[in-house]
C-alpha cells in the first residue's frame, strides 16, 4: 500500500510538473543571442546562438516603440512586435512584446495565440476587450469582458479567443507582453475565410449554419489579403 501511495504521488508531481512547463523551455545559459548566421554555431529554438564573446549590448536592445504603427487598413489595427527575430537577445527566455495600434473604434479582431498568455495595458484610449473561454463541459462557453481605460491591464490567459476594440473616436494604443518568443497569432476569421486552398464551402456553411453564397462572399473578401 505505501508503494502505491508513492507511486501516485511521483504520478501526480510529474503531471503537476508537465502542465506548468507546458509553454516555452527554460534556458540552460545566460542567454542565447539568436543570429541568422550558419557559422555562428549551436541552433537553439530555431536560431543559432551568437558567440558569447561577441555579444555586445545592442544584441538586447530594440527601438521604435514609441512611433504609433499604419492602421489604415479595413479594421483599423495594426502590432508592432518586438521577438527574437528582430531582437535577438530574446531567444530562449521565453518572452515577447508587442505594441498595439488603433484608429479610432479599430478592431484587434478574435484571434488567439497557441504558445502565450498575453498581458495587455492600455497607454491611451478606452478599450472594449473580452476573451471566450473554450468549451466548458456543462453550459456554452462564456465572454470575459471589460471596459478598460488609461493605465488599466487586463489578462488573455494562453490560447484563448479574445479582442481589443478602441471605442473612442480618436487613435488609441497600448503594449501587450507575452509569454513566448514565438507566441504565435491565429485571427479566426482570416484563417477560416482566408486559408489557401480555400475550406470546403460544405464544411463552412454547415460549421457556420448559413448559406452557400455567403460562404463564398467571405472567403473572396479575405482572399483579397485584406489585412
Amino acid at each position: 500500500m505505501e508503494a502505491y501511495k508513492m507511486f501516485t504521488f511521483i504520478l501526480s508531481l510529474a503531471i503537476t510538473s508537465y502542465v506548468a512547463y507546458a509553454t516555452d523551455p527554460n534556458q540552460l545559459q545566460d542567454f542565447c543571442v539568436g543570429v541568422n548566421q550558419p557559422l555562428e554555431g549551436l541552433l537553439v529554438n530555431g536560431l543559432l546562438c551568437k558567440d558569447p564573446m561577441r555579444v555586445n549590448p545592442d544584441d538586447f536592445f530594440f527601438s521604435g516603440l514609441d512611433v504609433a504603427g499604419n492602421t489604415d487598413n479595413p479594421v483599423g489595427f495594426v502590432a508592432t512586435t518586438v521577438q527574437a527575430s528582430n531582437l535577438g537577445g530574446l531567444n530562449t527566455l521565453g518572452i515577447s512584446l508587442a505594441r498595439l495600434d488603433f484608429a479610432p473604434y479599430g478592431l484587434n479582431p478574435p484571434h488567439t495565440h497557441p504558445r502565450a498568455t498575453e498581458i495587455f495595458t492600455v497607454l491611451e484610449g478606452t478599450f472594449y476587450v473580452g476573451f471566450v473561454t473554450s468549451n466548458p463541459p456543462s453550459g456554452p462557453n462564456k465572454l470575459f469582458a471589460k471596459l478598460i481605460k488609461k493605465g488599466d491591464v487586463f489578462v488573455f490567459p494562453q490560447g484563448l479567443i479574445h479582442f481589443q476594440l478602441n471605442v473612442g473616436n480618436t487613435p488609441a494604443f497600448g503594449i501587450s507582453g507575452l509569454s513566448s518568443q514565438n507566441p504565435g497569432v491565429i485571427t479566426i476569421a482570416n484563417a477560416v475565410f482566408g486559408s489557401q486552398p480555400p475550406i470546403s464551402v460544405d464544411v463552412l456553411s454547415k460549421a457556420f449554419q448559413i448559406d452557400d453564397n455567403l460562404v463564398k462572399y467571405l472567403q473572396n473578401q479575405f482572399h483579397l489579403g485584406s489585412y
